[in-house]
């Protein structure tokens, strides 16, 4: 299994999320990290708030991976959101955000939480992946897609 399907699960994946901000994503990524992960909401929407007043997570072609380092977080966990419709997210080249892979990873991040990053977003830079995952239309088939990559690249 590749890192981010080790941390992502299908109940921290919502499908069709209908907001207009990137805060209220993050509002409602906490909501999916705090029922299984004890995380306390202030504390990741904080998190991600000040990661993203940095620069934008926004990687283009409608992706986004909002991600956070967060005190107290033992190991690396991630959610999924598909945005409907996409909002604006400050990405490169200037389209609107539909599909979020939010990482949060413990404070004190390593070298395999880099790596996890950079898997994600070479993920994201497969259109064959995007496509894909785009024709998901529930939260299983959309970690099965996380977990089958690289094989759908191929």
């Amino acid at each position: 299994m590749n890192r981010v399907a080790s941390i992502l699960s299908p109940e921290r994946i919502r499908i069709d999320l209908a907001v207009s901000a990137k805060n209220q994503v993050f509002d409602d990524a906490a909501r999916l990290f705090v029922p299984n992960d004890g995380m306390e909401p202030t504390r990741v929407v904080a998190s991600l708030a000040a990661r993203e007043s940095l620069g934008s997570t926004g990687l283009g072609q409608g992706v986004a991976i909002p991600h956070a380092r967060v005190k107290g977080l033992r190991q690396a966990i991630a959610a999924f959101i598909r945005l409907c419709p996409p909002i604006s997210f400050d990405a490169p080249d200037g389209k609107p955000v539909s599909e979020m892979l939010i990482v949060l990873v413990p404070e004190q991040a390593t070298e395999d939480h880099l790596q996890m990053l950079a898997e994600a977003a070479e993920m994201f830079n497969d259109r064959r992946f995007r496509d894909h995952l785009r024709d998901q239309n529930d939260a299983a088939g959309v970690y099965r897609a996380f977990a089958d990559w690289p094989m759908i690249a191929a």
